[in-house]
């Protein structure tokens, strides 16, 4: 095997090794297990560790990759064990080839080396500090009572037309108080890809959901009420008819709170790179 074809098989193994191994990462972060590492200890369904010219590929890696697979639907055999063990060993020997014929000194190849090395480094770190921060109840219950106040006692069923200028605008408006069918004119002239289908029918939103000059026009409506005059934002121009409305029922504090300790730490972590920014020297920009 020539260099180049080393290299075409590293790309291929190791690109696909990567994404599962990375699946992997993302699905023992979720579910809060430790991923397991070269040094736990194998059970007796792991197999053995295997060592491919003194480089150890542990049973509990196999594991990992399997389990991996598995989530996604691949029957757990010991063919499919067998096709990882072999594809582990044939990136290692690989591997080993490329860096005996000094591939990895390429500056290039040394180039995506060091990348692939940072973005591990910043995928643990973050994993780190997630698990490691802690955040006080109380401040995550001081945020939920502000979301929750700020979505007001009501949510709203709204249909609209949006069109690129008032005149289009006023003419929907005087086309509907003849009695013009809504959803047909929303569905033949609504500039909105995402309602026009259904005839300019929105789902159930809490006002905060819109731009601020539809939602005060939407909530001074009342039910089965369309606007007489158009409403600008930075959109276009809406023609907005409210359906219906109903009390919110918010979800408990109990219900969001992960989430929105999660919220929390990314904030934080925001402020932690900000904070290595502000101190790092960093010239040529």
């Amino acid at each position: 095997m020539n260099a180049k074809q080393a290299l075409a098989s590293l790309a291929l193994i190791g690109s696909t090794l990567s994404l599962t191994l990375m699946f992997a990462q993302q699905t023992n972060a979720q579910t809060g297990d430790p991923a397991p590492s070269a040094s736990s200890s194998a059970g007796a369904s792991l197999g053995n560790d295997i060592t491919v010219n003194g480089h150890v590929i542990s049973a509990s890696l196999i594991d990992m990759i399997a389990k991996s697979q598995t989530a996604g639907g691949t029957p757990d055999t010991p063919a499919m064990r067998s096709d990882i063990r072999d594809q582990l060993i044939n990136l290692t020997l690989i591997a080993d080839e490329a860096v005996r014929q000094g591939i990895d000194k390429q500056p290039d190849v040394a180039m995506q080396l060091e990348v692939q090395r940072q973005q591990i480094l910043v995928r643990a770190f973050q994993q780190h500090y997630a698990k490691t921060t802690q955040v006080d109840d109380a401040a995550l219950r001081a945020e939920y009572e502000k979301v929750r106040s700020e979505m007001g006692e009501n949510e709203y069923k709204a249909q609209h037309v949006l069109v690129k200028t008032e005149d289009e605008a006023k003419k929907i408006i005087a086309d509907l108080s003849k009695g013009g069918d809504f959803d047909k004119i929303a569905a033949a002239q609504s500039l909105d890809t995402g309602s026009k289908e259904s005839g300019g029918h929105l789902d159930w939103a809490v006002p905060q959901a819109y731009v601020k000059p539809f939602s005060d026009a939407m909530t001074a409506l009342k039910k089965g009420e369309f606007t007489k005059t158009p409403v600008q934002s930075q959109f276009g121009y809406h023609v907005i008819k409210l359906e219906d409305m109903r009390a919110v029922k918010a979800p408990s504090f109990d219900e969001v709170k992960e989430n929105l300790r999660q919220q929390h730490v990314q904030q934080d972590f925001g402020s932690v790179v900000h904070a290595l920014r502000e101190k790092a020297k960093i010239t040529g920009m």
